[in-house]
């Protein structure tokens, strides 16, 4: 069985959107990971600690499509260009799909991530996609969340847990690290 881990930038609030300010990225503070705080090269560590556990890369479609834009190309990102990625969407095409990016597969519903969740392989990583990573939450589908907490109150914007009513999940503390700059490094396993 695989497990999938959430890996993300969120504020205090919350709110994981628009963190980098890049295309497609609406949120009137975006760019709010960069932005107004100090750079302190370790707080990004845990980006480079999980490319070792990354057998696959997870996405949504609108996450795929401002991704695939970018990163196929960047050195900051060279480590993830091989890697398999699933895109979860009932609408994106298989001409849509980037060449050059590694093999991409697309899933069309919910169950087809639990069916590959069932299948060999090591851990797959969802990056973006707040709307996928709360319908995996709500379906139970999550293993892990890997967090970086910002110092920022956001309001508005995207969550990345939604409100439906549902039993409680509860989470064990694998790790944690607090930053001089203010950010907080917190990596959960979902018990189950």
């Amino acid at each position: 069985m695989r497990n999938l881990v959430y890996t993300g930038f969120m504020s205090l609030d919350g709110v994981v959107d628009s963190p980098g300010g890049g295309p497609g990225e609406e949120h009137r503070s975006g760019g709010w990971v960069f932005k107004d705080l100090e750079f302190v090269p370790e707080a990004w560590s845990l980006k480079g600690e999980e490319l070792a556990d990354t057998t696959a890369l997870m996405f949504g479609r609108r996450s795929y499509e401002s991704f695939a834009a970018t990163w196929p190309g960047s050195q900051d990102h060279a480590d993830y260009k091989e890697l398999p990625k699933y895109v979860v969407s009932a609408t994106l095409s298989d001409d849509a799909l980037v060449d050059g990016w590694g093999p991409t597969t697309i899933l069309r519903s919910t169950e087809d991530v639990a069916a590959l969740k069932e299948s060999e392989g090591g851990a797959i990583f969802i990056h973006g996609s707040a709307e996928l990573a709360r319908r995996l939450s709500d379906a139970g589908l999550i293993d892990q969340y890997n967090l970086l907490v910002f110092p920022v109150l956001l309001g508005a914007g995207k969550s990345l847990f939604g409100r439906t009513d549902r039993d409680k999940y509860m989470l064990t503390l694998r790790e944690s690290e607090s930053y001089s700059n203010g950010i907080l490094k917190l990596v959960y396993d979902v018990k189950r």
